[in-house]
């Protein structure tokens, strides 16, 4: 139908197609954007919640069970360190007792007046022998040989003079090497005492353990530490399981085989 000049037209079907699609889409986009509004605060509210409740079942579980570990006492034994690296830190052990830890690996000489000949040595300190430091003194070592298997020559050896209280002269002075100055000096102390009491460092040892250790006798039943405190450190290792393994000690040239098992002696043969 035509319409007459002048005569109103419906507006739904004198509009043309794109009028009306703008006035739906402006009628609707505030209920749209409504809609997506609350599909995002739905979605993040469940994510949030999700996210509480995995974290309250975490706090919930049970913890896992953690393998026990069984610990050496003697590996939570303090052992005191000095670092002397100077002969003032020497001479601030004058007056002092120090025992051997490096046992079987030092010789030690008859001090006349600080002085040592070191051709003749008066014996090999064994682990734990107590030492009363009296002075501190250098000298020229040989280049080579026994006097210096453990301390370097270098241009000069620091030595310590002591008395050895449990031997059988208690007043007889002695000394061995515990550095070398060449260039500066380097101190070995550290590697060489204990400074404080091996027996009371590991007190809960039974006594028996250490009637053993203070004859320098290994036993039956004796951990590897126990028996390098009977024969010293100089050893040779016979296989890679610390534990079960066999070992050579050279115990002041009288060598001691001893076959250990879960880190226990089960036999020990004398010779290598």
């Amino acid at each position: 139908m035509i319409a007459q000049p002048g005569t109103p037209r419906d507006f739904a079907t004198s509009c043309p197609a794109s009028i009306l699609a703008v006035e739906v889409v402006m009628e609707d986009g505030p209920k749209i954007a409504i809609a997506v509004t609350v599909l995002v605060l739905v979605v993040v509210g469940g994510r949030v919640a999700w996210q509480y409740k995995q974290n309250r079942d975490a706090e919930n579980a049970p913890a896992a069970a953690t393998p026990s570990v069984k610990i050496d006492p003697d590996d939570n034994v303090y052992l005191k360190k000095k670092h002397p690296d100077s002969l003032a830190d020497q001479r601030a052990l004058i007056g002092t007792t120090v025992w051997i830890s490096a046992g079987g690996q030092m010789d030690y000489y008859r001090d006349t007046g600080k002085h040592v000949d070191y051709a003749h040595p008066a014996g090999l300190l064994l682990s734990n022998e107590p030492l009363q430091i009296k002075e501190v003194f250098e000298e020229v070592a040989p280049k080579s040989g026994r006097a210096v298997f453990r301390i370097p020559a270098g241009k000069r050896q620091v030595l310590l003079g002591f008395t050895m209280p449990k031997s059988a002269d208690p007043k007889t002075m002695y000394a061995m090497a515990v550095g070398n100055y060449d260039n500066g000096y380097n101190m070995y102390n550290d590697d060489l005492f204990f400074y404080d009491d091996p027996h009371t460092l590991f007190n809960y040892w039974p006594a028996d353990v250490w009637a053993h250790i203070d004859k320098h006798e290994p036993a039956l039943g004796m951990s590897q530490r126990q028996v390098m405190m009977c024969v010293g450190q100089v050893q040779t290792p016979h296989g890679d399981d610390f534990a079960n393994r066999s070992i050579t000690f050279d115990n002041g040239g009288k060598p001691v085989t001893i076959e250990f098992q879960n880190d226990k002696a089960i036999k020990i043969t004398p010779g290598d």
